[in-house]
């Protein structure tokens, strides 16, 4: 996740294919089947195929999640029936002024509005009657994410679209005043009115806003489309809400569009692209529409259309399954309002790459056709296992009087994660030396695990939401803010997956002869676990700076929230039991990414190993593998690296390129499926920092996911492992938990490689690891 950003931002985030459901009248008028479908998208199709009586389809959503009072609606009949003789109505009353025809085909299509809360009966009467049941939800959600989170700030009036809409006088959420600043009402819901603007492209490179009286700008850029015509360079900008987060839908249009008229498609692509956003966010917030997440010149001067929304953006929570929900209700929106495009392909950077991946598993068919995650991870659940080991790991090597650790690059042996002799290290008086926990996660633990951990962020607006004090009342941790997924413990905080019961650390290197067995049972026995929420103090410096005059506050690992030895190790410190209520939540609620995708993926990352970042290279591989255990196969996934810039727009847009050759492949050749329908540029590959290929090919990455020699990129671009790794776990993992073994077992298996424990070795073990060690076999 990009820390560097998350820290500007303080406490929170700082540190198509349209659904098919029909029900077919079989027989005429006098003889009609009627029935509902409440199923997904694509589970009953029309049993005699175009030639049947009639169809309906819903176009913009799943029959049981509509949002916001409508749904695109398309009625689809045989060559016996006339256009003229169709009815539909809405739970009775006629729609059909709302239909208008399919150029070239025997359909039409119409925005039903005006849909109740709950389930709707759209139907046909005449000349067939077939009946569809829809279940509608409001616009400001939830459907099935659960109970709404409170408090939450609203930010409209940051986002440059005024105040929020009052929606209460009971005094609870944020204030709305007049213009003599005086309280008139709260909104809780934050929401706004839907806006629609025009801006131009300059021809000095700057989106600007089109003058009010409708001339023409004398500095319009021009634009060249895909498919080579040269037009004027405009867009239509429209903003609202829908699920309490703020939306943006940009779409290319000619100069001089009636905003009150029909949108003219003329500049669009029929091409979408879903924008996704990354960092580290903790929840609480609508967050702030800024241009730069939707104003993206890269696609809209080709003629694609741009949706985002906040409820994507990592940086103000990670709810996989509330931000899912958010994405589908927004794509619903867009379809309501343009129709299916062609294809949805996503794009984002970090926690927005890892999106892509979840999103694509959890929503299949529904949210994305096609991916562009970029310095991704596969989900933040399983991340967020290796990392938490970090501070435990630096707490041990930084206060143990073994030397070996004063040299950095030794730290891999136990963190895994690259580490570097030359990098200096800010929390060292800036002396070279450091590593890619302190450099990149360092405070990862306060911002995620710690309830009593909280910023003095938003500062002026958190006073202005009602009642008084309101923030101070939230528990500030991750799973809290997924509590509606986890469930509460019985101290009352949110269930914990994180545990490190049984994970021998520093297991490979014991193995490779790179770690003494004294070495490995010291840090074994010394690196503790983490405390529970309730049981968790605040932070000391440098995470809480008014602690900071005081040099006893000093506690750059937050030990003082670990579990730690009593006695410096000859009591073991205690691990920590993974929740198994919070572990099965996780899988059900689909937190983890595990493999199960089936679109194209082109997965490309700036190189930055040396840089000792957050976004390490082996993560692409990560994904790769799970895929590959689902089925025996990744061929829909491509990887590409490149050495630097942190911009690479060559390569984004040739991946927009390969992606769009991929999609239309496959829209001429479905009977091909994905993997058969690659173009030639949609291969594993490796860059220069110019751009150019060091090498290409389906080899180029082996030794990565499996034990070939290693391949020319894998070579050029060696990756790293983790705590976990180095404890013997997979590539695939980390697991939250794992099976135990006894250590006598472990033993027997040759678990130690040539270290065969004595009796007191094996006597130390077993009172280090009482409930046995991890068996990842």
């Amino acid at each position: 996740m990009d820390t560097a950003s998350s820290s500007r931002r303080g406490r929170r985030g700082r540190l198509s294919i349209p659904a098919l459901v029909a029900l077919v009248a079989l027989t005429g008028s006098a003889c009609s089947a009627l029935g509902t479908n409440t199923g997904p998208p694509g589970y009953l199709a029309a049993p005699f195929g175009t030639d049947g009586p009639i169809v309906l389809e819903i176009l913009s959503s799943r029959s049981d999640q509509v949002t916001g009072g409508d749904a695109l609606i398309r009625v689809r009949w045989g060559r016996q029936v006339r256009a003229d003789d169709i009815v539909v109505t809405r739970n009775g009353q006629d729609v059909t002024e709302a239909f208008t025809p399919d150029p070239g085909s025997r359909s039409m299509t119409g925005l039903v509005t005006g849909l109740r809360l709950g389930w709707n009966d759209v139907a046909t009467l005449q000349p067939y009657r077939v009946n569809m049941r829809l279940q509608n939800f409001p616009i400001e959600g939830p459907v099935f994410s659960g109970p709404k989170q409170y408090p939450f700030l609203c930010k409209t009036e940051e986002s440059k679209l005024g105040q929020p809409l009052i929606d209460n006088q009971e005094g609870v959420g944020r204030r709305v005043y007049d213009a003599n600043r005086r309280v008139i009402g709260w909104s809780r819901q934050c929401s706004t009115n839907t806006t629609i603007e025009y801006q131009y492209r300059s021809t000095g490179g700057e989106f600007r806003a089109m003058p009010l009286d409708g001339s023409r700008p004398p500095d319009l850029a021009k634009t060249t489309l895909l498919d080579g015509r040269l037009v004027d360079y405009v867009v239509r900008v429209e903003r609202g809400t829908i699920n309490r987060f703020l939306y943006a839908i940009v779409m290319p249009v000619p100069f001089g569009e009636d905003p009150q008229a029909r949108p003219d498609h003329s500049s669009w692509n029929g091409r979408l692209v879903f924008r996704f956003d990354g960092a580290v966010g903790i929840g609480h917030d609508q967050g702030q529409l800024e241009p730069l997440y939707y104003m993206d010149d890269r696609v809209l001067s080709k003629g694609y259309a741009v949706v985002f929304t906040t409820g994507v953006q990592t940086t103000i929570h990670f709810n996989m399954q509330l931000a899912g929900e958010t994405a589908l209700m927004t794509k619903e929106k867009f379809v309501e309002r343009h129709g299916p495009p062609i294809y949805t392909v996503g794009i984002g950077i970090s926690g927005g790459g890892l999106e892509q991946y979840v999103f694509a598993q959890n929503h299949p068919g529904q949210l994305i056709d096609a991916a562009i995650p970029q310095a991704s991870y596969p989900d933040l659940e399983t991340q967020a296992i290796y990392v938490a080991d970090c501070e435990l790991l630096e707490r041990y090597m930084d206060t143990s009087d073994n030397p070996k650790w004063d040299t950095w690059t030794n730290r891999r042996l136990l963190i895994g994660l690259n580490a570097s002799d030359a990098v200096r290290n800010p929390h060292n008086n800036n002396k070279p030396g450091s590593d890619e926990c302190v450099n990149g996660w360092r405070g990862m633990v306060p911002l995620a695990m710690n309830p009593n951990f909280t910023f003095d962020y938003d500062s002026l607006l958190w006073p202005q939401v009602d009642p008084p004090g309101t923030e101070d009342k939230i528990n500030w941790t991750h799973w809290d803010d997924l509590v509606n997924i986890y469930g509460l413990d019985e101290a009352g905080y949110a269930r914990n997956p994180w545990g490190n019961e049984g994970v021998q650390y520093g297991l490979a290197a014991l193995v490779a002869g790179k770690l003494t067995p004294a070495e490995f049972l010291d840090v074994n026995a010394k690196v503790g676990s983490w405390r529970e929420s309730a049981d968790m103090v605040a932070e000391g410096c440098p995470f809480m700076p008014t602690a900071c005059p005081d040099p006893n506050q000093m506690d750059l690992w937050s030990s003082r929230n670990m579990h730690l030895s009593p006695d410096d190790g000859k009591t073991p410190a205690p691990r920590r039991t993974p929740d198994p209520k919070a572990v099965e939540a996780a899988l059900r609620a689909g937190l983890v990414f595990q493999g199960n995708v089936d679109i194209p993926i082109i997965d490309w990352r700036v190189y930055e190993e040396e840089k000792l970042s957050t976004h390490h290279s082996r993560e692409s591989f990560v994904s790769r593998k799970r895929m590959l255990n689902v089925d025996g196969t990744a061929d829909n996934q491509v990887i590409w690296f490149a050495d630097g810039p942190s911009e690479h727009t060559p390569l984004t847009l040739a991946a927009f390129d390969a992606i769009d050759d991929w999609m239309a492949n496959i829209a001429a050749h479905p009977e091909r499926g994905v993997a058969g329908n690659k173009p030639p540029a949609a291969v594993d590959s490796c860059f220069d920092g110019d751009g150019e290929p060091i090498a290409t090919g389906p080899d180029v990455w082996a030794g990565t996911t499996d034990d070939r020699p290693a391949g020319p990129c894998t070579k050029a671009f060696p990756t790293y492992g983790t705590s976990r790794t180095m404890a013997g776990e997979p590539l695939e993992g980390p697991d939250f938990g794992c099976t135990l073994q006894p250590v006598a077992d472990a033993i027997e298996a040759g678990g130690y490689g040539t270290w065969r424990p004595t009796a007191a070795q094996q006597a130390r073990l077993e009172q280090i690891f009482p409930t046995g060690v991890c068996d990842y076999d």
